[in-house]
């Protein structure tokens, strides 16, 4: 499962470094985000039919690119505003 958010990961952050993104696309990437995450299932302990990665792939870069399309999301909405 942590293969389909670090996939969404990267699609939220080509809409996050896009300019001309709209507000439409903006939301959808964050739906997806969500909904990824959403998905993740926990190894439970004892289980070793699953391989753990280790490295910098923690929640730390998932939570902050959330962050971030929701200030673009915001800076979006404040800009149609004026």
């Amino acid at each position: 499962t942590w293969a389909v958010v670090a996939d969404e990961v990267i699609k939220a952050q080509a809409v996050l470094e896009d300019p001309e993104a709209s507000e439409a696309e903006v939301k959808a990437a964050e739906k997806a985000l969500t909904k990824a995450l959403e998905g993740l299932e926990l190894v439970k302990a004892g289980d070793t039919t699953a391989s753990i990665k280790t490295g910098d792939n923690g929640l730390v870069g998932i939570f902050a690119s959330l962050s971030m399309l929701s200030l673009a999301g915001l800076s979006l909405l404040r800009r149609k505003e004026d």
